[in-house]
């Protein structure tokens, strides 16, 4: 076991994942490209998100003949929970399938997953584990769909503390 100091000189690489293709894809180019490194570094650190559940209340119809024909109405208590569990199983089954992948090239890998706001939940992991490189797959999405959806490897390229490689698929 190293002492701590020398823990300390490793390099420590993040991937952030989800369940889409383009994070897959991200973490096979890193895994194809970087094995030999990856391999001899810190473990590789696979990090998901969940997703905080807004459902503060959910649409639900009136009666049909009241002046308002749709009215919101707090979730119960157990439905918030349980899609919470749903998210949380989700999550680690998306590290599973990843950390297979990677110990298939022999890298040795530590997971994390967390809830919150994706953009971030990943920088301020970022932080949290004093990463030096970041990799991140990138949706393609165009102009108008990044503005009203956003890009979480946009914001991590712009606020993440180390170095973002962000891998685009191939069209």
């Amino acid at each position: 076991m190293a002492a701590e100091g020398e823990e300390e000189k490793g390099r420590r690489v993040m991937v952030a994942i989800d369940e889409s293709d383009c994070s897959r894809y991200a973490l096979e180019w890193a895994l194809d490209h970087l094995a030999e490194p990856l391999a001899s570094s810190l473990p590789l650190l696979l990090f998901t998100v969940q997703p905080i559940n807004t459902l503060g209340y959910i649409p639900a119809a009136a009666g049909y003949g009241s002046a308002h024909a749709f009215a919101a109405v707090p979730p119960a208590p157990g439905l918030i929970k349980s899609l919470q569990e749903h998210q949380r199983k989700a999550a680690l089954a998306i590290l599973e399938s990843a950390e297979e992948l990677c110990a298939k090239k022999g890298v040795v890998t530590a997971k994390v997953t967390e809830a919150g706001d994706p953009k971030e939940a990943i920088c301020e992991a970022v932080e949290k584990f004093k990463i030096n490189l970041l990799i991140m797959g990138s949706h393609g999405r165009g102009a108008l769909q990044r503005v009203f959806l956003g890009s979480i490897s946009n914001y991590c390229v712009n606020n993440a503390k180390c170095p973002v490689l962000v891998v685009k698929k191939s069209v």
